[in-house]
C-alpha cells in the first residue's frame, strides 16, 4: 500500500477524534525451526492481557488481528483489512497476529 494511502487511513483516524495517530506493523517471523520449509511463519506475535489509560482504536490496513476480552468471557474474534476496533481505557484486553503478520493505524 501507498504512502499516500497510509495517509488517509491515518486521517481518517483523527476525524475520529484520535490526537495522537501513528501506523504500527507486526511482521510475521520465520520458523527457524522448520529446515525444510523456512517459508513458513509462526503465529507467535502475541500481546498478553494488558490495558491502556484511555480510549484506543485501530484500523486494520492489512492482515488479521484476534482480540479477546478476558474479563468478558474472554472469546476471540478476528479482524481484517477495512475493519475498526476500539477499545475502552480500562478495558483488559490481549491479542494475537496473523501469519502474515498485521498493519494498523492506532488512534489514542
Amino acid at each position: 500500500m501507498t504512502s499516500s494511502a497510509r495517509a488517509q487511513d491515518e486521517n481518517l483516524v483523527r476525524s475520529w477524534g484520535f490526537s495522537t495517530v501513528f501506523t504500527w506493523r507486526d511482521e510475521p517471523e520465520p520458523d527457524s525451526h522448520n529446515l525444510t520449509h523456512p517459508y513458513v511463519y509462526r503465529r507467535d506475535t502475541y500481546y498478553p492481557p494488558h490495558s491502556h489509560n484511555g480510549l484506543t482504536t485501530h484500523l486494520i490496513r492489512h492482515g488479521t488481528l484476534t482480540i479477546a476480552f478476558p474479563k468478558d468471557g474472554g472469546a476471540k474474534k478476528m479482524y481484517g483489512p477495512g475493519s475498526r476496533i476500539d477499545v475502552d481505557a480500562g478495558q483488559l484486553h490481549e491479542v494475537w497476529i496473523g501469519y502474515e503478520g498485521c498493519e494498523y493505524v492506532i488512534g489514542e
